[in-house]
C-alpha cells in the first residue's frame, strides 16, 4: 500500500485535488458548486476543517486544508460522500439538467467498476495530499490554486473568479459573503 499520498500528520496543512470520475464538466452549474460550499461549511463548524484557499473549478477541485478537531482523511472521506449523494440527487431533479442521463450512466459505470461503490461513484478515489511543509510549498500551491481560472481562460485575473478565495487574499470584498471561513496564509 503506497505512503506518498496520505495525511500523516493531522496538525499539517495539506494540499489536495479531487475530481469528478471521467473529468465530467459536472460544475458548471451554481447549485452543484452550492452544495460543495455548503458542504465544506458544515465541515467547518461540525469538523473543525480549517481552509486556508480553495477553487472549484468545472470538474476538480484544488484546496489547503487543515484541522483542528476530526481528522482530515475521515473530513475528506465523509464530505465527499455527502457531496456525492446530494449532487446525485441534485442531478437527477433539477428541470434543465440535459445531461443528466450521460453523467449518470458514467457514474454508474465508474461505480460498478470500483470494489468501494455499489453502483454509483461521483468522485474518483484519489485526493494525493500533499503535506505543506515550508512557506515556499504553501505560497506554491496557493498561486497554483489561484490562477487555475486564470490558466482555464476563465478570467483575466485571479480575484475576479467567484469560486475561489483569492478575492479574500487580494482584500476584497467576498462574492460569497459568509460562506467559507478562510485560514490566511500570510507571507513569510
Amino acid at each position: 500500500m503506497s505512503t506518498k499520498y496520505k495525511f500523516h500528520k493531522q496538525e499539517g496543512l495539506y494540499f489536495i485535488s479531487f475530481a469528478v470520475v471521467g473529468w465530467i464538466d459536472l460544475f458548471i452549474r451554481n447549485e452543484y458548486k452550492q452544495i460543495l460550499l455548503d458542504s465544506w461549511q458544515y465541515c467547518q463548524k461540525q469538523k473543525g476543517l480549517q481552509i486556508y484557499g480553495w477553487v472549484i473549478m468545472t470538474s476538480h477541485v484544488h484546496m489547503i486544508i487543515g484541522t483542528e478537531k476530526d481528522d482530515l482523511q475521515n473530513i475528506v472521506r465523509d464530505m465527499k460522500r455527502h457531496t456525492s449523494i446530494a449532487l446525485r440527487s441534485a442531478m437527477s431533479t433539477h428541470p434543465q439538467e440535459s445531461r443528466c442521463e450521460w453523467m449518470l450512466k458514467i457514474m454508474q459505470q465508474a461505480g460498478r467498476l470500483n470494489g468501494n461503490n455499489i453502483d454509483f461513484q461521483l468522485w474518483r478515489q484519489d485526493n494525493h495530499p500533499i503535506e505543506l511543509t515550508t512557506a515556499n510549498m504553501m505560497h506554491q500551491k496557493l498561486d497554483y490554486i489561484h490562477n487555475n481560472p486564470v490558466e482555464a481562460g476563465f478570467v483575466e485575473s485571479p480575484e475576479h473568479y467567484l469560486y475561489s478565495s483569492a478575492r479574500d487574499y487580494y482584500d476584497l470584498p467576498s462574492l460569497l459573503p459568509g460562506v467559507i471561513k478562510i485560514n490566511p496564509i500570510v507571507a513569510g
